[in-house]
This record gives structure tokens, C-alpha cells and sequence, in this order.
């Protein structure tokens, strides 16, 4: 089953009581109203903590921030107010949790890690923008706690030395393809990175990171054979913030784990299968063999006298042999099904 993640981010807007409603609003149960199946839900909820002491100049974080979007007069303002405290991951963790939901936290630099003697989080995600953040890398692997990697600014050198250096600790490494534009066009997404991973990066479970408008991609990765899905979520992409208008409302999550789970029934086996669900179709559409007249008892079957008409419950084309040349046991009028019973 795909490991869908719900990311939240910072979409809470600095408040725990959005990050939970956000919470139950995608932890609805999910259903496919035409066969009453009742789908499995999404897995993971995940956040992003940074430290601003480890996160940009004093040029970058004094500058003004003045847009619609600002939650400050600067952007470390604005910054500021976006960010969490342990505690307060703590309650969110828990109540994740409580949910029956996996918590992923992404950890944007060392100083955040202190989140970490309150809870551990089932994975870590690194964000692709800390993939050449070699350190940060290496102090997360010795939690050991399994870690999963975007690609979305990097590309294989990047990738090959973020993997050197976790591996010097564990394996327990995951790698989503990524593209690292917000919203991403079509164009650029490439799910044949998908392929690469698989092909270059055996061992390691692949997934995909979206940042495309909808669900269609995300699904498609699936298809692809994409074993992580993580994507932005929120209460309502109107909503003031950077990354609302990129993230998936309740009724987008929905349709798209829907979706999702549709797909990973649909797909099956490696193999030409005749379900028996077919059988009813089968039996009433299927041609069978008939006659093309009207045929008297004693009659020998010669191929002139049939053709093939539905339903499907008699001889085929191919059991021909099984007819032809036989004598008829009683009249079977024109147009009609030849039976076993009816031959001697």
C-alpha cells in the first residue's frame, strides 16, 4: 500500500489548533460511493521545524516583507510567527498519533533537533534544500530513526553523498523525487525520475514529492510505482500563507487517497485474468455456436449449417470439431444454441 503523507508544513499559520483541525479534516474515512468500499486512509501527518538563529543572514531576515501573505513587518517576523515550539509539536505529535496516524518531522537544522527528547517521530524528512547539508545529515543519522530524502534540489552527486553520509549510521533511507518549483508546471515534473531511482537506487523505498496543482500527478506516480506520496494539505487554499494555494484542501485530500487506493486494487497481477465477476458478462455476451436454419432430428452438423450468435454458454469456434459430423438427437430451430445434449 503507498505510504501517503499529508503535509502540513507550516500551513497551521503558528497555531496548534489549525494544525489539528487541518488533522481531522483528512483523517475522515474514505469512501468509493458506487461499490460501498470503505478505502484505507492516508498515513502520515508531517511537520516543519526550523531554528531562525540557523536559518538565514540578518540581511535576509531584517528585510522587509510587506505582501499579503506577511505575518511581520520583516521576514524574520514573519518567520517567527510561523514557528512552533517543542511543547507544542509535542501536543500535535500526540494527537497525530492518538488518530492512529504516522508523524513525520522535517528538522531544518541541528538546534531543532531539541524537539527530539519530547517524542520520536516515525521518520524524519529531509528537505531537498538540506540535501548538501551534510552535517545536519549526519546528526539526524545518529538517531538512527529512519530518515526519507527529496531530490526536488539536487541531483545524483547531491544525492550520492547525502546517502554516503546517512549510511555511515543506517539504512533505514527512503528517496522521493522531487521537483523543487512551487507550483511545479507539468512539464517539469519528469515521473521517468521515478524509473531512474528504482534502477539506480535498489534497496532504497521510492516515492515522489508533489508540488503540481491537483491530484492527477501524484497519482500517476503511483502508477509509476511510487511506494511514498507526500503532498502540501490544508483547511483552504484561500487561506493566508505562502503555501496555501499549492496544497490540497480536505475534499482534494480525499479524492486523491481515494484515487490512490482505486489505483492500487486496480492494478493486479502480471497476468491475462478472468475474474469471475466477468462471468455473468461472459455467459449473456459471449458468441457460442448456432444454427443457420433450422435443423431436423438426424441431422450430421456440417460447418455450412452454423455461425455464432450470443449468449456465450455453448460451444466456441474453436470446439467446432465437437459438432461437425455429429447427427442432431431432436429439431433445433433456426437461430438457435447446439447444447451436448443435443448431439449424440
Amino acid at each position: 500500500m503507498t505510504y501517503i503523507i499529508g503535509e502540513i508544513g507550516q500551513n497551521h499559520n503558528g497555531s496548534v489548533d489549525i494544525a489539528k483541525l487541518i488533522i481531522d479534516l483528512v483523517n475522515k474515512p474514505i469512501k468509493d460511493k458506487l461499490f460501498n468500499l470503505e478505502l484505507p486512509r492516508i498515513n502520515a501527518i508531517k511537520l516543519t521545524k526550523r531554528d531562525l538563529s540557523e536559518e538565514l543572514t540578518n540581511t535576509q531576515m531584517n528585510a522587509p516583507y510587506n505582501n499579503p501573505h506577511s505575518f511581520g513587518k520583516t521576514y524574520g517576523e514573519h518567520r517567527a510567527h510561523l514557528e512552533l515550539n517543542d511543547k507544542e509539536h509535542y501536543e500535535i505529535y500526540k494527537y497525530t498519533k492518538n488518530l492512529g496516524l504516522d508523524f513525520v518531522i522535517t528538522l531544518c537544522a541541528i538546534g531543532t533537533m531539541s524537539v527530539l527528547k519530547y517524542f520520536q517521530p516515525d521518520y524524519l524528512k529531509i528537505a531537498s534544500r538540506d540535501l548538501t547539508n551534510l552535517p545536519l545529515l549526519a546528526a539526524l543519522a545518529e538517531t538512527k530513526i529512519p530518515m526519507i530524502l527529496s531530490t526536488g534540489m539536487g541531483g545524483k552527486k547531491e544525492l550520492d553523498q547525502a546517502l554516503e553520509t546517512i549510511n555511515k549510521h543506517h539504512s533505514k533511507i527512503s528517496i522521493l523525487h522531487c521537483t523543487s518549483e512551487y507550483p511545479t508546471n507539468p512539464a517539469h515534473v519528469n515521473l521517468n525520475t521515478i524509473d531512474y531511482l528504482f534502477e539506480n537506487y535498489p534497496g532504497y523505498k521510492i516515492g515522489y514529492s508533489d508540488h503540481t496543482i491537483g491530484i492527477s500527478i501524484p497519482i500517476a506516480a503511483v502508477a509509476k510505482g511510487a511506494q511514498i506520496i507526500e503532498k502540501h494539505i490544508t483547511i483552504d487554499r484561500d487561506m493566508k500563507g505562502t503555501d496555501h494555494r499549492g496544497s490540497l484542501g480536505p475534499d482534494g485530500v480525499w479524492r486523491m487517497v481515494r484515487d490512490i487506493r482505486l489505483l492500487e486494487m486496480s492494478l493486479g497481477k502480471k497476468d491475462i485474468i478472468i475474474e469471475a465477476a466477468t462471468q455473468g458478462a461472459k455467459n449473456k455476451l459471449e458468441r457460442s455456436i448456432a444454427t443457420k436454419r433450422t435443423l431436423e432430428a438426424g441431422h450430421i452438423i456440417s460447418e455450412d449449417d452454423i455461425h455464432l450468435l450470443s449468449p456465450g454458454d455453448g460451444f466456441k469456434w474453436a470446439e467446432r470439431e465437437m459438432i461437425v459430423g455429429k447427427k442432431l438427437k431432436n429439431q433445433i430451430p433456426e437461430n438457435e444454441l447446439i447444447y451436448p445434449k443435443n448431439i449424440e
